[in-house]
C-alpha cells in the first residue's frame, strides 16, 4: 500500500484502472472470455474504445497469440477508437513493443459516439469498453416534489460568467426522454397506482415537499445506439465501477466529483464548483445499461425489456472477482499471505458482457 501511495503523489493521475495495475494479467482475463465466445469460423475483430496507454490492446493480442490457435493470431485485427491524438501515439508504441502486433493493429482517432465516423459491419466482432461508461456525459432532470413534473437541467453563467447556475425547462431532449422511457419515469411525475394512493401521495407532497433530482446515462444511450447501428452483430464486454463511496452530489446516479492538489485528491460538494478542474465518474447502473443494451438493439418497448420476448442479445453482469475467477488467473496476483488484490480491491466495479442471439421470439 505505501508502494501505491507514493505512485499517485508523483503522478497527476487520480487514480490508475486494474488493466495497468493488474498487467498483463487483467488484459489476459479478457482475452480468455473472448476466446470462449468468439465465432472463430470467420476472423476475429476486436473495437476497443477509449484504450488509454495501449496496455489493455497489448495483453489482449499477447494472450491471443500465445494461447489461440495460430490462424486466429494472423488473421486478428485489432481497432482502437480514441479521441485523444496524444493517447493513440502512446497506444502505437506500447503494442508496437511486440513487432508482429503492429500489422494486426490500428488506431483511429475519432470520437466513437459520432455515427459519421462508422460504415456498417455485419461481421461478428468484439467491442472492449473499459472505464468509459463512468465519464461519458449524463443528464440531470429534476422535480421540485415527489409528484411535479420533471424538468431539464441545465447550466448558465452568472454574475458576467464568474460563476454557474442550474436552470430549469420543460422536457424537450429526445436522449432525455429515451432514457426516461428505458426506466418507465413518467413524464409529469406519476406513479401506478390506485386513486386513493394517488391523492394521499399529492397530499404527502403538499405538506412535505421534498425535491428529486436523477442523473441519465444518456452518453450511454448515445454510445450504444451508435455501436448497434454500426456492429449489429457485435459482442460487448465493458467493465466499470457499479458504485462510489463518499458521494457528495445529490441525485440518484450522481457522480463523485474529485480534484487533485499536491499529490492528494478532494471530493467537491457541488458539481458546478468543478470548472474543468476536476475528475467526475459516473456509477453504472448495471441493471440500466442491461436495459439500454437490449433497447438500441432491437429498439423493445419498456414493458417488453424484463421478458425474453424479442430479445437479440444474451448478458451477464458479473463481480470483478467473480469475472476473474473464471476467465483470468488470479493465482498471478496473490501475495504471500494470501491478499490479492485484483479479487479482494475493487469491490466496487462490475463486467457487463453482451453477446448477440438469434431469437426473435
Amino acid at each position: 500500500m505505501k508502494y501505491l501511495d507514493a505512485i499517485y503523489k508523483r503522478s497527476d493521475i487520480s487514480w490508475f484502472t486494474p488493466v495497468e495495475l493488474f498487467k498483463p494479467w487483467y488484459a489476459h482475463g479478457i482475452a480468455e472470455a473472448i476466446m470462449r465466445t468468439a465465432n472463430f469460423s470467420v476472423p476475429l475483430k476486436i473495437y476497443e474504445i477509449g484504450g488509454g496507454s495501449g496496455t489493455c490492446a497489448k495483453g489482449v493480442m499477447d494472450y491471443i497469440k500465445l494461447n489461440a490457435p495460430t490462424r486466429v493470431y494472423d488473421n486478428m485485427t485489432y481497432v482502437s477508437v480514441e479521441i485523444s491524438p496524444t493517447l493513440a501515439k502512446k497506444q502505437l508504441e506500447t503494442v508496437g513493443e511486440v513487432d508482429s502486433h503492429l500489422a494486426k493493429f490500428s488506431v483511429e482517432c475519432r470520437d466513437a459516439a459520432d455515427p459519421n465516423e462508422w460504415g456498417h459491419e455485419e461481421q461478428p466482432c468484439w467491442v472492449i469498453m473499459l472505464e468509459v461508461l463512468d465519464n461519458l456525459p449524463h443528464d440531470l432532470i429534476y422535480s421540485k416534489d415527489q409528484v411535479s413534473s420533471w424538468m431539464e437541467v441545465w447550466v448558465q453563467k452568472i454574475r458576467d460568467g464568474q460563476e454557474l447556475s442550474e436552470l430549469y425547462k420543460p422536457l424537450e431532449d429526445p436522449l432525455i426522454m429515451s432514457c426516461m422511457e428505458i426506466l418507465d419515469i413518467s413524464k409529469d411525475g406519476s406513479t401506478r397506482g390506485s386513486m386513493a394512493g394517488s391523492f394521499a401521495k399529492n397530499i404527502w407532497a403538499k405538506i412535505f415537499p421534498s425535491p428529486r433530482k436523477c442523473w441519465l446515462p444518456t452518453g450511454s444511450l448515445k454510445l450504444l445506439q451508435v455501436l448497434h447501428g454500426a456492429l449489429p452483430k457485435m459482442s460487448l464486454i465493458a467493465s466499470d465501477f457499479s458504485y462510489l463511496p463518499d458521494v457528495r452530489i445529490p441525485g440518484e446516479r450522481a457522480p463523485l466529483v474529485s480534484s487533485k492538489k499536491d499529490g492528494k485528491s478532494s471530493d467537491l460538494n457541488n458539481y458546478l464548483d468543478a470548472k474543468g478542474e476536476a475528475d467526475i465518474f459516473f456509477p453504472t447502473d448495471f441493471w440500466l445499461l442491461e436495459r439500454i443494451d437490449h433497447h438500441c438493439s432491437v429498439k423493445l418497448k419498456p414493458r417488453d425489456i424484463s421478458s425474453k420476448k424479442g430479445k437479440k442479445r444474451r448478458t451477464l453482469t458479473l463481480d470483478t472477482s467473480s469475472f476473474m475467477e473464471e476467465f483470468g488467473l488470479p493465482t498471478k496476483t496473490r501475495t504471500k499471505d494470501g491478499y490479492n488484490p485484483m479479487l479482494d480491491d475493487f469491490k466496487n466495479t462490475k463486467f457487463y458482457l453482451s453477446v448477440p442471439t438469434h431469437n426473435t421470439k
